[in-house]
């Protein structure tokens, strides 16, 4: 590297009006100081000779270096070389906290390097006749004066973007025109400050509104910024970063060393909320940073994502470097920092994006489009129940279109073209190859739960099989792609299936995209292996040669057939041409085990699902075969013909058909009928339809598994904290805390704590897993768990789910989780927690949320009203009668 008192030389023999000087000069006046040598000890260092080019050191830091040789160029050149015009020079220079010249050797590199290059590598000022020259900058941004007067959290209805649009069109021309990263910053600050669903969408809307009118071409990666990916799941494109890539970068680019570092994280807890401080403690650099932008930082992530083979580990390095170093001020720092960890806790998820996309396009559109918008101050005119008509109507189009063709590169364009329009249906239509989100059932915890909400329809039963579910697609070409529930691609993984796909397609089959569960099978006799067999498969690159594991789809939908969507078709017709379009092959492929029943056939259903779990699957779904109600089923029925539900217990005799009943219960019989009729009439046709519904969750689906069929309800939980145990117990973490979470705030709210159910065994691999100060504990409780009791010994990064059981749920003062739900100032916990198992299908996003154990709560308090209600009026007498009442007030 070069010495600072080298000089780059000019090519051109004109003399300039700058004379060239050296470190030499700007030290003219200490001349007469003794040279030392390097042996010498704490005296300042000899000048180098201008014959010796060797890199000398100085006892002056970098920092008292700099400010002298500002000092010097300021009073020796006036009016040839000038400081930056807006920031007065004094004001510049700040004290360091921290004592940055102490710090490790990376930061000093970052700083040497930054130090010669200034004094080797002037360049040219905009004006053509200035020369840069070396200069402290304060780390923190220039404030961006429209930029951080936005009142993005103003309402939609009253929000101008054209108000602020030219100052920042302005701004942004001088550095490219690309919007800066700084505007997706003030609306994360804003969204990141409130925990109201709605402001939280309204501050996303006016965001994109002013991106959309100012900028289109950056709305596209200010969503993926905000959605914190970079590409659709089914596209292979992780950062693959490291914590030492984000801390050598912050330790370098902050100039902090390993035990600062250490102790701001232990303090903070969250990498984001480190980077803030550390940028707030660099009081200056020796380089003003170029506003990053969106665009930029968007194309930067994808740059580190596709570094690979010989030397990515140092070009990534760079890359986060340079993200850090162009961040201005400690906001930017963080988001940056919280987006390269992925984990960027603003509570803008994928339902709140699309919410917030449909708004915003309802209000704006880019120059040059000419899609129909809505007027805003007739909107504001509105009732809120009209405007919520409004809102709901494009909200719908929006996520349909996301559920279908899952990828905001294909829907914001179209969206910036078209709008939200019938058009944009069919841009976002299913595609071969393009995995379209899976239709969810809902959860019943016994059968007659499930009989009551299905009652007067012809339902089919199927086997739940305990494997892996997966989306099978083929094109004309025979091209293959299989796609997990999560739309992550296992081509790779399958490739015996990839190779089954020609023998079951039968004649005139030409593409397809069906959907089944794949099972880890004995290839010889069929019987069926547990899910955790599968899990011991490779997960990609498999050798069809040496498979050891082998598997069984079981198909059990039909979604695209030779071109033609069959989404709008019901349950009987798709379930029709999967089974006789395609050939079973023995062991390899079938369909799902399944038999039509309706209401009244509990107790063969109740057989059938024992048949199920004997054969190790997990249950039974249920599925409405049709769209309309059967009406030889709801038409005249004699209420005492009815059939009592049959809840899952091997002790249950199920009532006989055609039992007359006591007087009573016959009145009490009919005035349910005729209750549950007017509901069927009000909403549940509606809710019943037999068509296949992605990413949605509805009571045309139900599972009842195993697992549910107990007398306990049970809940899938978040493991998040723990303490020293006591006596026995010292060495482990004991009791541990849980939480649900909320998917509206991206938070996750503490439920209870749990002491019961574990083994020593567990306890043991629970403690060495959540070591203290090890790779799965935090330092401080994060910012997106919400908990305000007594602070546990340590907190667990989240990262898996637990099944626990409890004997009930209780309001509680201490816990947060599901406040405003059921009580507007108290929120729920559970009495008697048991862990069950740890849920190793599960990530920590599909956790039971706050809703969920509102729904046991109220549940719960249903079925006491009713066992008191039958007990003191006659009404409600029997266990199963309650659970029709609560069940049909749903």
């Amino acid at each position: 590297m070069e010495s600072p008192s080298k000089r780059r030389k000019k090519n051109d023999s004109k003399s300039t009006t700058v004379p060239h000087r050296n470190l030499d000069f700007f030290f003219r006046k200490k001349s007469n100081l003794p040279l030392k040598t390097p042996a010498s000890d704490s005296s300042i260092q000899g000048l180098p000779d201008e014959r010796d080019q060797s890199t000398s050191e100085h006892a002056l830091t970098d920092e008292e270096l700099a400010r002298k040789l500002q000092a010097e160029w300021e009073r020796e050149d006036q009016q040839n070389l000038s400081t930056e015009p807006e920031t007065d020079p004094t004001s510049r220079i700040d004290h360091v906290q921290g004592e940055p010249h102490n710090a490790d050797k990376a930061g000093q590199d970052f700083a040497t390097d930054a130090l010669e290059q200034n004094l080797t590598d002037p360049k040219p000022q905009p004006n053509g006749n200035k020369t840069s020259f070396l200069g402290l900058q304060s780390t923190a941004s220039d404030d961006d004066a429209i930029t951080l007067t936005i009142p993005f959290d103003e309402s939609p209805l009253t929000f101008n973007p054209e108000q602020y649009i030219p100052g920042l069109q302005k701004q942004w021309a001088s550095e490219g025109g690309d919007a800066f990263y700084a505007l997706l910053t003030r609306c994360f600050v804003l969204v990141n400050s409130t925990q109201s669903r709605i402001k939280i969408v309204d501050t996303l809307v006016n965001c994109l509104r002013v991106i959309i009118q100012a900028d289109p071409e950056s709305l596209l990666p200010a969503v993926w910024l905000a959605t914190n990916s970079i590409s659709p799941a089914y596209i292979s494109l992780e950062l693959g970063l490291g914590g030492s890539a984000i801390s050598k970068a912050l330790k370098k680019i902050c100039g902090l060393d390993s035990a600062g570092l250490k102790t701001l994280y232990d303090k903070h807890g969250d990498a984001g909320d480190v980077a803030f401080e550390a940028k707030k403690r660099q009081s200056f650099t020796l380089r003003k940073p170029k506003p990053l932008s969106i665009k930029g930082a968007y194309q930067t992530l994808v740059k580190i994502a596709n570094s690979k083979g010989h030397g990515s580990v140092e070009q990534k390095q760079r890359l986060v470097e340079r993200l850090l170093q162009d961040a201005r001020g400690p906001e930017e720092s963080r988001y940056i920092v919280r987006t390269l960890v992925q984990h960027l806790r603003i509570g803008a998820v994928k339902t709140t994006m699309l919410i917030a996309l449909a708004r915003a396009f309802q209000l704006s559109r880019p120059a040059g489009a000419d899609f129909a918008i809505r007027d805003q101050a007739e909107l504001a005119k509105l009732k809120k129940e009209d405007l919520a008509v409004i809102w709901s109507k494009a909200e719908e189009t929006v996520k349909t279109c996301f559920a279908r063709r899952p990828n905001y590169g294909d829907l914001v364009p179209g969206l910036l073209e078209v709008g939200v329009s019938e058009e944009l249906l069919l841009r976002c239509s299913l595609a071969l190859h393009i995995p379209l989100r899976p239709m969810l059932g809902s959860i019943t915890r016994d059968l007659s739960e499930m009989l009551t909400k299905l009652q007067g329809r012809d339902f089919s039963c199927e086997f739940k099989y305990d494997g892996q579910r997966a989306q099978v697609h083929c094109d004309e070409n025979g091209k293959v792609s299989i796609f997990s529930r999560h739309l992550e691609v296992m081509t790779d993984k399958y490739p015996d299936l990839v190779a089954l796909v020609p023998e079951i397609r039968g004649d005139g089959v030409s593409s397809f995209i069906l959907e089944g569960e794949v099972v880890a099978v004995d290839r010889n006799s069929g019987d069926l292996k547990t899910f955790q067999t599968l899990t011991n498969r490779a997960k990609k690159d498999v050798d069809i040669g040496s498979i050891q594991i082998d598997v069984c789809l079981f198909a059990f939908d039909l979604m695209y057939l030779n071109g033609e969507q069959l989404l709008n078709r019901p349950f009987r017709e798709r379930r029709g041409l999967l089974r006789s379009m395609f050939v079973e092959k023995d062991h390899h492929f079938t369909w799902v085990k399944s038999i039509d029943a309706t209401s009244a056939d509990s107790e063969t259903v109740l057989e059938f699902f024992k048949s199920a779990t004997d054969i190790k699957c997990e249950g039974i779904m249920v599925k409405v075969l049709d769209n309309l109600p059967n009406p030889d089923l709801i038409a005249d029925r004699d209420p005492s013909e009815e059939v009592d539900p049959v809840p899952i217990t091997e002790n249950v005799t199920p009532s006989k058909k055609g039992k007359k009943p006591s007087t009573a219960a016959a009145a009490k019989k009919k005035a349910q009928a005729e209750k549950q009729q007017e509901k069927e009439k009000g909403t549940r046709r509606k809710a019943l339809l037999a068509t296949y519904e992605p990413d949605k969750r509805l009571d045309s689906w139900l599972k009842v598994k195993k697992d549910y069929a107990t007398s306990a309800d049970t809940i899938d939980l978040i493991p998040v904290a723990g303490w020293h145990g006591q006596g026995r117990k010292a060495k482990w973490w004991s009791p541990i805390l849980l939480a649900c979470r909320n998917p509206e705030t991206g938070s996750l709210e503490v439920v209870t704590k749990c002491i019961s159910g574990f083994t020593d065994k567990f306890y043991a691999a629970n403690k060495e897993k959540y070591a203290q100060d090890g790779d799965n504990t935090l330092g401080s409780r994060p910012a997106y768990i919400e908990y305000s009791a007594y602070e546990p010994d340590v907190w667990f990064e989240p990262q898996e789910v637990w099944e626990m059981a409890f004997a009930d749920i209780t309001l509680s003062p201490t816990y947060t989780a599901a406040i405003g739900l059921v009580n507007e100032s108290r929120g729920l916990s559970m009495r008697f927690p048991r862990f069950l198992k740890v849920r190793e299908d599960k990530g920590i996003e599909e956790a039971s949320t706050a809703e969920f154990l509102a729904d046991l709560y109220r549940k719960q308090e249903a079925r006491i009203l009713a066992t008191g209600g039958g007990q003191g009026s006659g009404t409600g007498a029997t266990g199963g009668a309650g659970e029709d009442e609560e069940d049909g007030d749903e």
